[in-house]
């Protein structure tokens, strides 16, 4: 043990050290201030930067140092980079498809994705100093889309947190308030993109991992269903894990540019690089404001939205109906029952495989620490204790979901994978008969966690988990900030708990010291309906636009 302890701490060290120097011998220009051709630059969306690409205006060097200088910016405000990949691509800029959809455009990855040549160790020691000997499938398509991938970014050890944090890379901070997280898994890459250091980047999501830190950090994604962006070639801490599925998503700083990169992407014709994705192009999409039907989500009987993220709710609920949109409340299936099987589906294993690259004394997250000391309760144990919460606690929500938190065999497994099924045909069947094209909820039931929040926050992650579960396309997209004024607990009389979960989760909440994070919506369609998602998005930022309301993006 203490020589698995001792590789650990020297693993950490050098990839640290790697990762500084990387930085420190960059070419001067990078650490230059930003000047006024950058600044032009970096206010430029997406599409117009490819476009002056494309016509031979810009350089893709040119663009490259903007977002290289203020890359590093973001990463000494938040350390949010992990694979400094900089001046490997001053050469791939020099050699990049000029006339591509992505032509000449920077390109950030969370720290999973596969690049040959570097590193994508998802913050286990053991996995540090093993580059990864090909490209992925999506890396191969950016490269001939002529993106340019840059650096990687921060991610928490097992992928299965909402927080960014490992011994190797160390804690992102949220870019509005250093006190704060950025979110997880992809949150090195939200609060990256909230900092203004990329435009557009690549995230996974499995049980929110590209929601919560848009949520967290104030940016913008649309989290795919799966078969629709290609994952194949990439790490990953659960290999395997299909039940609740996991997707790669596109993440960006507008929604403007989240709209360029997902055509840019889907123009590639994906299916050809990646087995796993169907051979589904772009197609426009027409809403009509007489005809579009959005059924609203206020509760998921686990966890109530919290003053701030019901008032974002409230907001757009009150700005599609007052420009003559059909708003109804919803009753779906039970939310929590998807919770409960999700819950099990997922830590089906116990939480081992995750657990399997750990060396002695490396730290794990609060939240997945708390999960697996639970799923390796004795079973005894565990039946005493559901006893104690289902009878004694009176607490049923939080009872039916410790007693499935543990390893099971596969004669148990595979009823979960019919009660799943049967899930999702009582939400096919509900939507049919309600006629609604979106769904619209809370991305979380609070904004950003404080530091360690996980601890209480793994078990209230339903709002994102649930549309993993349904596998349907879910997008997030910024509304306002947490109001002090506007936003205490105190606004909501008689507040009381309804079990341990809601309680742990509103020990966090604190309007005051919240003041100025951001606070999403989540707009979910069915299944592969990404392009209508991303309709049902750009009605939402048009209207609130229109109104005065706009959401305004971090400036550093």
């Amino acid at each position: 043990m203490i020589f698995s302890y001792l590789a650990h701490i020297n693993s950490c060290s050098i990839k640290q050290q790697e990762r500084q120097t990387r930085i420190e011998q960059l070419p001067p220009q990078f650490h230059e201030p930003i000047g006024t051709t950058d600044a032009l630059i970096l206010e430029q969306p997406v599409s117009m930067l490819v476009a002056s690409v494309q016509a031979g205006k810009l350089d893709p060097t040119d663009i490259l140092a903007a977002y290289g200088k203020k890359a590093l910016k973001a990463h000494a405000a938040t350390n949010c980079l992990t694979e400094i990949m900089i001046s490997a691509a001053e050469g791939w800029a020099r050699e990049c498809n000029k006339q591509g959809p992505l032509a000449g455009m920077p390109v950030s990855f969370k720290d999973t994705v596969g690049v040959e040549g570097w590193d994508a160790s998802i913050g286990y020691s053991a996995w540090t100093g093993k580059p990864w000997k090909k490209d992925s499938t999506l890396v191969r398509l950016l490269r001939d889309a002529g993106a340019i991938p840059f650096v990687k970014t921060n991610i928490p050890i097992t992928l299965m947190s909402a927080e960014s944090s490992n011994d190797v890379f160390g804690t992102t901070t949220n870019p509005h308030n250093k006190l704060y997280s950025c979110g997880g898994s992809s949150g090195g890459e939200g609060a990256l993109l909230a900092y203004g250091g990329s435009r557009i980047g690549i995230g996974t999501d499995v049980a929110g991992s590209v929601r919560l830190p848009a949520q967290y950090s104030g940016v913008y994604s649309i989290k795919a269903s799966a078969g629709r962006f290609p994952r194949t070639g990439n790490s990953t801490g659960i290999p395997g894990q299909e039940a609740v599925p996991p997707v790669y998503s596109p993440m960006a700083r507008t929604l403007e540019d989240l709209e360029t990169f997902w055509k840019a992407v889907v123009s590639m014709e994906p299916w050809k690089y990646d087995h796993s994705c169907y051979v589904m192009p772009w197609k426009a999409v027409q809403l009509s404001e007489k005809t579009t039907k959005w059924g609203v989500m206020w509760d998921d009987g686990v966890v109530v939205p919290s003053p701030a993220c019901k008032r974002a709710l409230e907001t757009v609920v009150a700005t599609l109906r007052s420009h003559g949109h059909d708003v109804v409340t919803i009753k779906p299936p039970s939310p929590y029952e998807g919770l409960e099987i999700g819950a099990q589906l997922i830590i089906a294993d116990g939480g081992e495989t995750a657990m399997q690259p750990f060396r002695t004394g490396e730290t794990n997250d609060a939240g997945v620490r708390e999960a697996l000391r639970m799923a390796r309760l004795p079973r005894i144990l565990r039946r005493l204790y559901v006893w104690y919460l289902r009878y004694i606690k009176r607490d049923e929500i939080y009872a039916a979901l410790v007693e499935g938190w543990h390893a099971r065999p596969t004669i148990e497994y595979w009823p979960l994978i019919a009660r799943r099924e049967d899930y999702r045909r009582r939400w096919f069947e509900m939507w049919q008969e309600e006629s609604l094209d979106f769904v619209l909820t809370v991305p979380n039931a609070l904004p950003a966690l404080p530091h360690g929040g996980m601890k209480e926050g793994y078990k209230a992650m339903g709002y994102t988990f649930l549309f993993n579960l349904l596998d349907y396309t879910a997008g997030v997209l910024p509304i306002t900030h947490v109001d002090a004024a506007l936003d205490i607990i105190a606004d909501s009389p008689g507040f009381k708990p309804r079990n341990a979960i809601e309680k742990g989760a509103f020990k966090m909440y604190d309007a005051v010291k919240m003041h100025g994070l951001p606070v999403g919506v989540q707009v979910v369609g069915k299944r592969l309906e990404e392009e209508k998602v991303m309709e049902g998005m750009k009605i939402i930022e048009n209207l609130l636009r229109k109104d005065g309301l706009a959401y305004e993006l971090l400036r550093t």
